[in-house]
């Protein structure tokens, strides 16, 4: 028999969750459907297969991480939340160091700014994590 939960997530720990998603389904949207923006990013593409299977992995890769946070999101169960927050903390804390060491020729932000924008979402998602982190162990000493 399941127990129903006690504890809800947040209500930011939600919106910032549906704004990772937002950004996922946006990065998969460009490498579906607008290669002229991969383009004009500074990456250089032709109609080889293997730059097609590139770009269509990434972006499939990229749809599969939304649509898990997705359901996640609407699942409300801190448990999935622990382990998608994780997942976002491994990947935002990857791109802290590749994005301003391999900047983007349209880069919305310098490499210090972008630095230092990944080192703000990168503290949210810990934040985020923890908060939900203690959910779920309140959660076991209820159980």
């Amino acid at each position: 028999m399941t127990k129903h939960f006690n504890s809800k997530i947040p209500l930011w720990v939600n919106l910032f969750q549906a704004l990772l998603i937002a950004i996922m389904f946006g990065q998969a949207y460009v490498f579906y459907f607008d290669h002229q923006a991969i383009v004009d990013s500074g990456i250089s593409i032709g109609s080889s297969s293997a730059d097609l299977n590139l770009l269509y992995e990434f972006a499939a890769r990229t749809a599969t991480m939304a649509i898990v946070s997705l359901i996640v999101l609407l699942s409300q169960n801190p448990r999935y939340f622990v382990v998608i927050l994780l997942m976002n903390l491994f990947r935002e804390g990857q791109e802290t160091i590749i994005d301003p060491l391999f900047p983007l020729l349209n880069a919305p932000m310098s490499p210090s700014g972008d630095f230092v924008a990944h080192l703000v979402i990168v503290a949210i998602e810990l934040w985020a994590f923890i908060t939900v982190l203690k959910i779920v162990r309140a959660q076991d000493k209820t159980n």
